[in-house]
């Protein structure tokens, strides 16, 4: 099974190299494809992901900041695995947790896996980010029936024509509660397994902000009604 690996890219020139070096040497023998999209950087994301790419690597460049749904719809209309892995390019996630995550969609027991933050101990962000996600997470299994502890998760794996068959339309970060939403409406389970979590402070990076779960909740209400 060939795993296409999506990472949208928005200055993280300091870390793109080793997100590459952590997908692939994590993953021995695993069929991989990384599809980077840098996404109007300006601090030299691009130069550097080009330097550092390995065989079954591809990366693409926005001239101008679209933001991470564009990013990833981008990424996914140039992937050609049988399964697609969204990972952020500044590794708060761990490429590790790949073989787990697969494992359900190998077994064909899912189309779609979610890693959970929740389902395990790991380290927490600002805690208006962590009560941000619960929320949202609360929000999306009263409106839509189901029982996720992490929706606002990045690690989101899907098979290919599932995802192609959505129709997204999202441009920034409401790509985690459109894609979640539309899955729900299809009837598709959504499975969840427990992942490593290492978060970064925004002196480090760090993009999202708390309007970003303001969109989230309205974009949950607007799908399902």
């Amino acid at each position: 099974m060939k795993v296409s690996v999506l990472v949208p890219a928005y200055n993280e020139a300091r870390t793109i190299v080793r997100m590459l070096d952590a997908v692939y040497g994590r993953n021995p023998g695993r069929d991989l494809e990384v599809v980077i999209v840098d996404d109007g950087s300006t601090d030299g994301t691009y130069e550097a992901a080009v330097a550092a790419a390995k065989p079954g690597t591809i990366v693409l460049k926005h001239v101008k900041n679209l933001g991470k749904g564009s990013s990833i719809r981008t990424a996914l209309a140039a992937a050609t695995g049988d399964v697609v892995v969204i990972q952020d390019a500044d590794l708060e996630y761990d490429p590790a947790d790949y073989s787990l995550l697969l494992k359900p969609i190998e077994e064909g027991e899912a189309e779609v896996v979610y890693g959970s933050r929740m389902m395990k101990s790991v380290a927490r962000s600002y805690h208006r980010y962590y009560w941000g996600g619960r929320l949202v997470s609360l929000w999306t299994n009263i409106l839509y029936g189901s029982h996720l502890t992490d929706e606002p998760t990045c690690y989101k794996v899907f098979k290919t024509p599932f995802l192609r068959s959505l129709d997204l339309t999202c441009t920034g970060f409401e790509f985690c509660p459109e894609v979640t939403a539309k899955t729900l409406l299809r009837g598709v389970k959504i499975r969840e397994l427990p992942i490593s979590y290492c978060p970064r402070r925004m002196e480090e990076g760090k993009k999202i902000r708390w309007t970003d779960g303001v969109i989230a909740l309205w974009t949950l209400l607007k799908f399902r009604f």
